[in-house]
């Protein structure tokens, strides 16, 4: 993790923290994304936060087009080199926002979120209730959350707040009759510390359907 602290404004930090490795996440795409959008007709994405690309491309291989949103440059160039390579990168548009103070336009079959969380300022209710108003009609809203620390973090790095099941939605205040929920539930994970400390992580997963 970069050495910025958690006061430095967001897009600093978050270039600093993939300029100063190769890599930051695994290129495969996250686990629930694929379970719960596996099923979905492929139409117009929209990935948040979409970091090196994975899942962006995920979508993309299966027919999506695909709009892929981060802060960070370095990210962007990552995710776009990894969608040449897989053979889809005419399939996909790369778009550099600070979420929560700007946000793509246009309407999505699909609008994913996955951990959208961060150490640094971000104003995730109000970045969440743009996603829901990104959602076209009969399309699908796509939320995943961590729930807490992994069970091994005896010590958390930051402080952090972390969202409930009912709370997430109450706080999208999506109007009543709207929408349909489609999965609302916490799942548990293997989660293994850098020192090789066995132990588990627990994940909150939304998939609503705008009506």
């Amino acid at each position: 993790m970069t050495d910025i602290p958690a006061t430095a404004p967001a897009s600093e930090f978050w270039e600093a923290r993939y300029r100063d490795t190769d890599r930051v996440w695994s290129g495969r795409p996250n686990d629930l994304l694929v379970r719960e959008a596996s099923d979905l007709t492929p139409g117009a994405a929209l990935d948040l936060g979409c970091g090196e690309g994975a899942d962006a491309v995920w979508l993309a291989s299966r027919g999506w087009r695909v709009t892929g949103v981060d802060i960070s440059g370095t990210a962007l160039e990552r995710a776009a080199v990894h969608a040449a390579d897989a053979g889809v990168g005419d399939r996909v548009v790369w778009e550099r926002h600070e979420l929560g103070r700007s946000f793509p336009g246009g309407s999505f079959d699909l609008v994913s979120a996955q951990f959208l969380q961060s150490p640094v300022e971000l104003d995730q209710r109000a970045v969440l209730r743009d996603a829901a108003r990104a959602v076209a009609d009969g399309g699908t809203l796509l939320l995943v959350l961590h729930a807490g620390w992994p069970s091994w973090q005896t010590e958390p790095p930051f402080d952090a707040v972390f969202p409930t099941l009912d709370g997430v939605l109450a706080e999208l205040a999506l109007p009543d009759g709207g929408w349909t929920v489609g999965t609302k539930e916490t799942v548990r994970r293997p989660s293994v510390s850098p020192e090789g400390v066995g132990g588990f992580r627990e994940d909150h997963v939304w998939r609503l359907r705008r009506v």
